[in-house]
């Protein structure tokens, strides 16, 4: 069993959004109600720049990016986007810094893979970075040095806590099947190659020896197998998209180590059921695979499907309890 698969994760956590602007609201929220896996929150409410590219774009190393009406485009020198991402980014250290003072659990903060990010940043010639695999690697690397320094400044704000790095990667699938529409949208970039695609991965996952890396896509079919060989400690996924295809590549992430992150309470606002209601079907994949109900409880942590920040924010507090009611469900009946 690797280091990272024994890593002690959280019973429940969010996914990294949340609704509004004041980011010492969200703070207090996220640490309130997730007291054994709080997560660095992310506000894109606020605007470009706390979207969750504009963010990620912040971070790089060497590389820069402004919004242009197309989105967000690669430029030569940092101006007031990457200034404008950069400050949010430090409000919300701040706010997390002030309610977690003394924390010694596990704390997960978020950011775009690699693919997903070449997938939305755009070249000078308004294509994405996807066109050009050299615009990719360069990328990757600008990325992993990004993240390197935002881990090396949360250890020195909160060097209690164990960090948790999440790459969050929806458009994976398509950037592997080749579904990323060219700027012009008539037709689409080509696939990018699978082995490629791992081995870029592990190299941003490898930004993070000391700790484990959670790879995060709301978006079907997710490539449990692909991840688990890229260094992925852990995967999230919403539960509500997984079938039964998906039983023998979830059977063997289990039995291999890696943590389940299953987002099984919906994050729009409504009616939630009962806490034993939301983790019905996660108790059910388990008695469909056979596998040990003592495990269950252990191996799987509970998230809303996707990020809050389309939620009212009395609806998101109330999914992060939910959430926490809903994994204590688990553990307390996991059969």
């Amino acid at each position: 069993m690797s280091e990272n698969s024994r890593f002690r994760f959280g019973s429940a956590t969010g996914v990294g959004s949340m609704p509004g602007g004041d980011a010492r609201e969200a703070a207090k929220t996220v640490t309130g109600s997730l007291d054994d896996f709080p997560h660095l929150p992310e506000l894109p409410a606020r605007g470009p720049g706390a979207d969750m590219i504009g963010r990620t774009a912040g971070m790089l190393v060497e590389m820069y990016a402004r919004v242009e009406p197309s989105g967000w485009r690669i430029g030569d020198r940092p101006g007031r986007d990457t200034r404008r991402a950069r400050s949010w980014l430090g409000e919300d250290l701040d706010a997390v810094e002030e309610f977690l003072q003394g924390y010694e659990g596990p704390l997960k903060v978020q950011a775009v893979g690699p693919w997903t990010l070449a997938a939305a940043l755009e070249l000078r010639n308004g294509e994405v970075a996807l066109s050009d695999l050299g615009a990719c690697r360069d990328l990757a690397g600008s990325l992993a040095e990004g993240l390197r320094v935002h881990l090396d400044e949360l250890r020195r704000r909160l060097p209690g806590a164990q960090l948790v790095l999440q790459l969050d990667e929806p458009s994976l699938m398509a950037v592997l099947r080749g579904h990323v529409k060219s700027a012009s949208g008539y037709r689409a970039h080509r696939a990018v190659d699978r082995q490629l695609a791992e081995a870029t991965l592990r190299e941003v996952v490898g930004v993070h020896g000391e700790g484990p890396v959670v790879v995060h896509s709301c978006a079907p079919d997710v490539p449990f197998a692909l991840l688990r060989r890229a260094g992925a400690a852990g995967i999230s996924f919403d539960f509500s998209l997984l079938t039964e295809r998906d039983d023998d590549a979830v059977g063997e992430a289990v039995e291999g180590g890696t943590q389940l992150f299953a987002g099984v309470v919906p994050g729009e606002d409504g009616p939630l059921s009962d806490p034993a209601g939301s983790v019905m079907g996660v108790r059910t994949l388990w008695r469909r695979l056979g596998l040990h109900p003592g495990l269950l409880a252990e191996a799987v942590t509970i998230t809303p499907s996707c990020g809050l920040a389309g939620a009212s924010p009395d609806h998101a507090r109330r999914t992060l309890a939910h959430c926490v009611r809903a994994a204590r469900s688990l553990a307390d009946n996991p059969e």
